[in-house]
């Protein structure tokens, strides 16, 4: 019998709404804000539209339920990333290593474009629950951040709870999409995990982007004059 992670994780988000209800959809959204990856918003939302479709969530309730949890996940991210600033320089193992000018590059980027990362983020599955730990480590203003996170947060949640409300029992469909990521999931996770493992160990360079060094192949030589020695 074979065991499928996401029909795991499926059964236990559809038993804490049909239990716990409103509170309960807050909860699993702080949970896939601050970013527990076995929580995706993907299948708590669209079952929470069939609640809706049942009569059993009002839709105001779920929307405000949701994005509520969305931006308290958010924020604590936000307030761990922001905390825990001080003591990442230096943080890390062989080739691995956050150095100053890798925290003046990211003060640098969102302070020309933390606004447009947030709110593009939050529309996107998993970056989404993510993005909160670099603004906060990048002090990015809480104020301005709560406001993009919602902003963002709010045409996700609307999307996928109509979702749930359109294919009503059939909701299920999004979840059993999700099943064929189980092995690329894995997968993906070992060979990232393996990647750093060895870059650790030096058997491997970290992959960075070099700027380009001018092509000196075809130079000639100083004190030459069209390739030959001067007389």
């Amino acid at each position: 019998m074979s065991f499928s992670i996401v029909e795991a994780i499926v059964n236990l988000i559809t038993t804490i709404l049909s239990t716990v209800g409103l509170p309960g959809l807050f909860a699993l959204m702080v949970l896939e804000s601050f970013g527990i990856p076995v929580i995706p918003s993907e299948v708590v939302l669209p079952f929470a539209g069939f609640l809706v479709v049942e009569g059993v969530f009002p839709f105001e309730g779920a929307l405000v339920a949701a994005l509520l949890g969305d931006l308290s996940g958010a924020l604590l991210a936000y307030s761990i990333g922001r905390g825990s600033r001080h003591r990442l320089a230096g943080i890390g193992i062989g080739h691995l290593r956050i150095d100053p000018q890798h925290l003046d590059r990211m003060d640098r980027f969102f302070a020309r474009r933390g606004e447009l990362a947030v709110v593009a983020a939050r529309l996107i599955p998993v970056l989404r629950s993510y993005i909160s730990y670099p603004a906060g480590t990048a002090r990015m203003p809480v104020a301005r951040f709560a406001a993009y996170t919602v902003a963002g947060s709010t045409p996700f949640a609307l999307g996928f709870l109509y979702a749930g409300i359109l294919l009503r029992s059939h909701w299920n469909l999004i979840s059993q999409e999700f099943q064929l990521l189980d092995i690329a999931f894995l997968a993906l996770v070992v060979a990232v995990v393996l990647y750093l493992v060895l870059c650790a160990a030096g058997v491997l360079e970290l992959f960075t982007l070099h700027r380009p060094r001018a092509d000196l192949a075809g130079s000639e030589p100083a004190g030459t004059l069209g390739g030959r020695p001067p007389p």
